[in-house]
């Protein structure tokens, strides 16, 4: 039986920390699906479609990666209905554990055969967040450090677009 985790996030955008997390999964399990969370009460700064293109262009190498949507529904049953055996949480400082194992708690309550499996990102990454990076990129800073580059491609394109509106 092969090994399936879930990787869920909003990803927007997807970062280097993202992908560290993401590539540490891979080494623990055969497959790993990076869900999409299309969350209508969040505003993003990129659309699903946006979304998934990036991470599809960014792990296009990648043996064992799909990308998919929840189009709201709970997790823990998403993680059912895919046959996962883990979801995969992304962990930077001791603020994230705590919601983290609170959320980790009720899937389990919810779906007692999944397992959340937490994850440090690389050091250099544990200051990453896709709120902070987007903040940067519109004000000019320089992220290509933290983020794919296509991403970093795409963050400039979505602000330019932004400024001539």
């Amino acid at each position: 039986m092969k090994q399936l985790a879930i990787y869920p996030g909003t990803f927007d955008p997807f970062t280097n920390g993202h992908l560290d997390v993401l590539e540490r999964a891979l080494t623990i399990f055969e497959q790993v699906i990076v869900v999409i969370a299309d969350n209508s009460k969040k505003k993003t700064l990129f659309s699903v479609k946006e979304r998934c293109d990036m991470i599809e262009t960014i792990t296009e190498s990648f043996a064992g990666i799909r990308v998919e949507v929840l189009h709201g529904g709970l997790l823990a049953e998403y993680a059912r209905t895919a046959g996962a055996t883990a979801i995969i949480r992304g962990v930077r400082q001791v603020k994230d554990f705590e919601y983290e194992f609170q959320m980790s708690l009720l899937n389990r309550h919810l779906n007692p055969e999944v397992t959340t499996v937490f994850l440090m990102p690389n050091v250099k990454y544990t200051y990453v967040a896709s709120s902070i990076i987007r903040e940067v990129a519109l004000l000019g800073g320089d992220v290509s450090k933290f983020v794919h580059p296509y991403v970093l491609e795409m963050l400039k394109k979505k602000f330019e677009e932004q400024k001539a509106q």
